[in-house]
């Protein structure tokens, strides 16, 4: 897979794309990640990519003819298209799903705005997706799509030395994950559960799949409306519904 991403600091980038997973993966050529100044790309003496907004207000617009001609010249192999990624709060939440989604593509392009926002032409007729990490705002992409690249790029095929890794991680099943434990079996009185020390890789399988149902029922219950469950799994939910709501009552 091959990353650009768009910036106005591209120092910002040295030290994620050289360190840790992302780093490896690079290391190991499975992945091209590079940082573009597209004020490199901006068609006046004083190398400017922002202006007054037309009919007035606060702030300064991005101007799209640095980003288009940088889009432009990074999409140089005729049979792939990238995907063009503007980070901007305005867009669709960024998800494990979408991530899962890119992680498929052979070439993303990242945009990271400043200032007060893009000229509407740049989302219009150049960007195939608009992401947000969240439901506010930062002063610039930059940290987004350091987001939007390492959940991607974890993904690609032997980036993690476990390979399940990825599959069971939350959100990947549409749950949240169940507990982790290593040794020691005891910490200040705190033990290991035993279905976990026991050997009986059926029991613990079980054991993980309702930890990770319970742990979805209490912190983010509104996921369990979009996964598909068994029978007798709804059953034990409603179990623990009515437990919980009786806890509750009893506090």
């Amino acid at each position: 897979m091959k990353i650009d991403v768009l910036t106005l600091f591209p120092e910002m980038f040295d030290g994620v794309f050289g360190a840790s997973i992302l780093g490896k993966a690079k290391e190991k050529g499975i992945v091209s990640l590079q940082a573009v100044n597209f004020r490199n790309y901006s068609n006046n003496k004083h190398n400017t990519v922002d202006d007054y907004p037309y009919g007035g207000g606060g702030g300064m617009v991005l101007k799209p003819e640095p980003v288009f001609a940088a889009v432009e010249d990074l999409a140089v192999e005729p049979d792939i298209a990238p995907r063009v990624i503007l980070m901007c709060p305005q867009g669709e939440t960024f998800t494990q799903r979408k991530a899962e989604e890119l992680s498929r593509e052979r070439h993303l392009v990242l945009i990271c705005g400043h200032y007060e926002g893009y000229d509407e032409r740049i989302r219009e007729h150049l960007v195939t997706d608009e992401l947000s990490i969240g439901d506010y705002v930062l002063t610039g992409g930059e940290i987004p799509a350091m987001t939007v690249i390492d959940s991607v790029v974890r993904l690609l095929p032997g980036v993690l030395g476990n390979e399940s890794s990825a599959v069971t991680d939350s959100y990947s099943t549409g749950l949240l994950e169940h507990p982790h434990y290593t040794r020691p079996p005891e910490f200040r009185g705190w033990t290991v559960p035993d279905v976990l020390i026991s050997g009986h890789h059926g029991r613990i399988d079980s054991w993980r799949r309702e930890q990770s149902l319970l742990r979805t029922l209490i912190r983010r219950p509104e996921l369990l409306d979009k996964v598909e469950l068994s029978k007798k799994e709804r059953l034990w939910l409603e179990e623990q519904r009515k437990a919980l709501r009786t806890e509750y009552e009893t506090e």
